[in-house]
């Protein structure tokens, strides 16, 4: 287990760093998301997510678009289970440039929550299976799709900016860090795929729902190996948790 780890991170660092022409490409972009996870009995629950993304000086462009929905099972309040569907829908962009290229994807996910004092962290392990559909040039798709796999850790912290916690009407700080490495033999280049950190603030809105608005930047490796995309985003997500189960009788 020792001797994979470091040939992983060995790929990963020859991957990123050696490379003898890197050629970056920087882009501005805008992120909006809607998170919402309900919980409909003590082990059970829906997720869904959907996001839309723009492009092009933030706003000029559509990029992506994004939907997400899972059957979420509680091991525990505060770990739990996801198995989920995601529809994607990439807008025309370099390779495909008059034409979007759909994309389905079923992914796995462990989702852990942890409090230490005031502060709360949320982590989640989630492997991805990706099916792109194939493209024949910049105007027409082809028969087909491309079977990836990717895996992903997400790692947020929230930091109260008030003296009574994370509680209504009050303010936190979130920082968020998320890694992705491609595992499929397809991707001989980019096993890293891409980092994306995240700095800015929540405004908890109640017991169940926030808004996060905040400076996002997402570090791409392109399949071909010295190519990477520098992406400078504005990200604004709004996430709600709701609780279905009926409450005991006093």
């Amino acid at each position: 287990m020792k001797y994979r780890f470091l040939f992983i991170l060995s790929c990963i660092c020859t991957s990123i760093f050696g490379q003898t022409t890197r050629l970056v490409q920087d882009e501005e972009q805008l992120w909006l998301g809607y998170f919402n996870q309900s919980r409909i009995s003590n082990k059970w629950g829906i997720w869904f997510d959907a996001h839309y993304r723009t492009t092009d000086h933030f706003i000029k462009e559509p990029s992506k678009f994004l939907s997400r929905l899972g059957l979420m099972y509680y091991i525990n309040d505060d770990l739990k289970f996801t198995n989920a569907y995601n529809y994607a829908n990439h807008f025309p962009e370099e390779g495909h440039a008059n034409i979007s290229q759909p994309e389905h994807r079923i992914w796995h996910q462990l989702q852990l929550h942890t409090k230490y004092g005031k502060l709360r962290t949320m982590q989640w392990l989630r492997l991805e299976e990706r099916f792109r559909r194939k493209i024949k040039n910049d105007n027409e798709l082809a028969e087909g799709y491309r079977f990836d796999e990717r895996i992903r850790y997400n790692f947020l912290l929230n930091i109260p900016l008030s003296s009574k916690g994370i509680a209504p009407k009050t303010f936190s700080a979130v920082l968020n860090n998320e890694v992705m490495l491609n595992l499929s033999k397809n991707n001989v280049y980019n096993v890293f795929d891409q980092n994306r950190f995240f700095a800015g603030l929540a405004y908890n809105i109640d017991s169940h729902s926030n808004f996060q608005f905040g400076y996002m930047n997402v570090y791409q490796q392109l399949a071909s190996g010295n190519r990477f995309r520098n992406i400078n985003s504005i990200r604004l997500f709004f996430f709600q948790n709701l609780d279905f189960r009926k409450k005991a009788k006093k």
